[in-house]
């Protein structure tokens, strides 16, 4: 059963058994292959850079699309700009975070994090839960609230009931980790 992420010398530790590893890792797996848009890798580093020639338009996947929001709400010509400079970098990014906490999941023992290594698993756990809000309808806290009430009234079979209880777990396990990041950054500044 897990345990929350605590600040140690070595770095934010926690402890997860097998099935929560296994789990974390296919949900970050999941993830990646939403953010896979079928492009090649970008080997010239100033087109990777600028991310020049990307998509204009939304992902047509509204969990992708929450992934990759639009840059200006109120000049399509300026939110289709930004998209096609900024998509290709920002998937490969996610993407990289990703793959990056499916390697820290494969370690044997606690799991200890350096600094990088959290920062990867904030943006990964971050991701992974608006993938799940927006196949729950999640907008608000509230609604969450509301659709993790709603799952207790559920039959077990019912795959919100997983989900919301997925979000749930995902939501507790980022806020320890926010939590002891917090708590070694105050002993770091004293």
């Amino acid at each position: 059963m897990a345990r929350r992420f605590e600040s140690t010398r070595r770095g934010v530790s926690a402890t997860l058994d097998d099935d929560e590893r296994a789990l974390l890792a296919g949900l970050m797996g999941e993830v990646a292959e939403l953010l896979d848009d079928g492009s090649a890798p970008v080997d010239d580093p100033l087109e990777a850079l600028a991310g020049t020639g990307g998509p204009t338009t939304p992902p047509a996947d509204p969990a992708v699309a929450r992934l990759l929001p639009q840059g200006a709400t109120d000049d399509p010509d300026a939110a289709r700009e930004f998209r096609r400079l900024t998509e290709k970098g920002l998937r490969a990014r996610k993407r990289e975070s990703l793959a990056r906490v499916r390697t820290t999941l494969e370690r044997e023992g606690a799991l200890v994090l350096d600094p990088e290594e959290a920062h990867a698993w904030l943006v990964s756990l971050t991701d992974v839960r608006l993938v799940l809000a927006e196949r729950l309808g999640l907008r608000t806290d509230d609604d969450a609230e509301l659709v993790l009430a709603e799952a207790a009234a559920r039959t077990p079979e019912d795959p919100r009931v997983w989900m919301a209880s997925v979000y749930d777990f995902l939501t507790w396990l980022q806020e320890s980790l926010v939590a002891a990041l917090t708590a070694r950054g105050g002993r770091a500044g004293r």
